[in-house]
């Protein structure tokens, strides 16, 4: 018993001297309901300056998963507001914004102003609604990106955003080389708003130009919206 008081005790110790030291250094923590299940690695993870964690609260808010106050104190809320997050985006839910987290949110943990736009899915995401959509509407170019998404969770498709969109003659932009044509920020911005849950398309698992198309198949699909110069099918 008295062994675990003063496990206990040194517990809140290094959490109290780590607010000590975090709110010298302008940074905040997480509060924890239950220091119990504190662990030092977990502290020294969830370590995020008041700006990114106030960058971290008003992305959620915008996207609806955070209610609280912007006020970059990384308190239950922010936390269980990530963790939803994570949840919906599939990411380790456990609370904590690390480097995928972070790219998922369009923010960079960097004290740097590097950006985090050329990582994997997202950069791969955003050339193909760029090659695909540049110039359509806005929700238009985030649909694209969501049928893509949407494939990935289909078992007719990979299951990789990079498998779908390099799937053999799935997409004319690959077939025609425009695929690798550098996105602009309004690509980055839509393929964003799809990862983070945004589908104009209602659950489309293709689309296609009426003016353009083909193919007697794609016209037999079941058009659910129109945006722009695409129809959204299933």
């Amino acid at each position: 018993m008295q062994n675990k008081l003063l496990a206990k005790k040194l517990v809140m110790t290094l959490v109290l001297l780590a607010c000590i030291t975090t709110g010298i250094l302008g940074l905040t923590l997480p509060i924890h309901d239950n220091l119990d299940s504190i662990e030092y690695q977990e502290v020294l993870q969830t370590a995020l300056t008041t700006s990114q964690v106030k960058t971290v609260q008003t992305k959620l808010k915008k996207w609806g998963y955070y209610t609280g106050v912007v006020d970059g104190i990384y308190g239950t809320k922010t936390k269980t507001a990530v963790r939803n997050f994570q949840k919906k985006n599939g990411l380790t839910a456990d609370g904590i914004v690390g480097t995928k987290t972070a790219a998922a949110l369009g923010m960079s943990l960097s004290k740097s102003s590097s950006s985090t736009q050329n990582s994997g899915d997202l950069y791969n995401l955003a050339k193909c609604i760029y090659a695909e959509a540049r110039g359509e509407p806005y929700a238009g170019q985030v649909a694209v990106g969501a049928v893509i998404l949407n494939r990935v969770k289909s078992s007719k498709f990979p299951n990789t955003i990079y498998g779908v969109i390099y799937q053999p003659y799935a997409f004319t932009c690959v077939s025609d080389g425009q695929i690798n044509l550098e996105p602009n920020q309004t690509a980055y911005n839509a393929a964003r708003d799809a990862m983070n849950g945004w589908d104009p398309s209602y659950g489309a698992l293709y689309y296609y130009n009426p003016a353009t198309a083909k193919s007697s198949w794609i016209w037999s699909r079941k058009i659910l919206v129109t945006i722009g110069k695409h129809n959204f099918a299933i």
